[in-house]
């Protein structure tokens, strides 16, 4: 079963990679897996400030992640498997798909417009070393274009 790995957050990149990893989940009888990433925090307040700080973080990704499963429910008729984790999102998506021998593919999106955000610009660099194909979604395609090409 083909694995298709989306990086959720709260930017339209994120949209049009859970489209089209959806898509072809569908189209080959495979899945998804969503990992949301929770930055570390840049500072450091006293404990219990923190704890609430990074919780709050984590709670925000799992809603985010959450959206996005129902959203993919609703597209494929399959419930992703979700993940949440905190960290530099380069080192966790690295450790990930370590962990993760199935991934047969990270799809990422990229901006309509403007510069590769830091996902896409690291792991297009690295694409040779990758256990795993990197899709790259532009993000200036409708949902349309996606189907098809998905």
């Amino acid at each position: 079963m083909r694995v298709y790995l989306v990086i959720i957050d709260e930017t339209e990149e994120a949209h049009v990679a859970l489209r089209f990893a959806a898509r072809r989940a569908a189209k080959t009888g495979g899945t998804v897996h969503l990992l949301a990433l929770v930055p570390k925090q840049q500072f450091s307040a006293f404990g219990a400030i923190q704890e609430t700080i990074e919780q709050e973080a984590r709670d925000r990704a799992e809603v985010l992640a959450n959206g996005a499963a129902g959203e993919l429910l609703q597209e494929s008729g399959k419930m992703p498997q979700i993940t949440v984790r905190v960290g530099d999102s380069k080192a966790v998506v690295t450790e990930y798909l370590r962990e993760h021998p199935e991934v047969a593919a990270l799809v990422l999106g990229a901006a309509a417009e403007g510069p590769s955000g830091p996902l896409v610009t690291h792991f297009t660099a690295s694409a040779g070393t990758m256990p795993c194909p990197v899709f790259i979604v532009p993000g200036g395609l409708s949902d349309a274009e996606i189907d098809r090409l998905s």
